[in-house]
C-alpha cells in the first residue's frame, strides 16, 4: 500500500467509522454490516488500484446472510457488499470515486474527503431505508 492510502484510511478510521460504529455497524476496515432481524445493511470502502481515489459500495441482503451464485453460503457476520452482483449495489457519490488525489494548496485533502465521505452517508441510509433485501 502506499503511504497516500494509508494516511487515507487512517483519516476514514478517525472520523467516519466512528460514525458508523454510532449507526450499529460491526464489521472491521474495508467492510462493515449492520445486521437486524429483516435484513443486513452492507458498507464496503474500495479503492482505486492505481491509487488516489475510493468509492463505498453498499448493499442489502437478508437478515440470513447470503447464497453466491456458485452456492457458497456467506453468514450474516461475514457476508460483504462485494458479495453481492453489481446490480444489486450502489455506489455512494453518484458512483463518482472520491479523490485524494487533487489536493489544493494548505489543505488537508484527507480529511476534506473524509468529511465528503460522511456528507454522501444519508446516500445510503435512504438505500437502506427503501431496498428491499436480497436473497439470492
Amino acid at each position: 500500500m502506499s503511504i497516500e492510502r494509508d494516511t487515507m484510511i487512517s483519516s476514514l478510521k478517525e472520523t467516519v467509522i466512528p460514525i458508523l460504529r454510532q449507526k450499529g455497524f460491526k464489521g472491521s476496515f474495508p467492510h462493515f454490516r449492520k445486521i437486524d432481524k429483516e435484513k443486513i445493511e452492507l458498507l464496503t470502502f474500495q479503492f482505486d488500484k492505481y491509487g488516489g481515489g475510493l468509492v463505498i459500495e453498499i448493499a442489502v441482503c437478508s437478515s440470513e446472510g447470503f447464497t453466491c451464485s456458485w452456492g457458497e453460503k456467506k453468514p450474516p457476520n461475514k457476508v460483504t457488499a462485494h458479495d453481492l452482483h453489481p446490480d444489486n449495489r450502489m455506489r455512494l457519490n453518484n458512483g463518482n470515486w472520491f479523490r485524494y488525489d487533487d489536493s489544493r494548496p494548505g489543505e488537508n485533502i484527507y480529511v476534506r474527503v473524509a468529511n465528503d465521505v460522511i456528507n454522501h452517508l444519508s446516500e445510503a441510509d435512504r438505500y437502506w431505508e427503501k431496498t428491499v433485501p436480497f436473497t439470492k
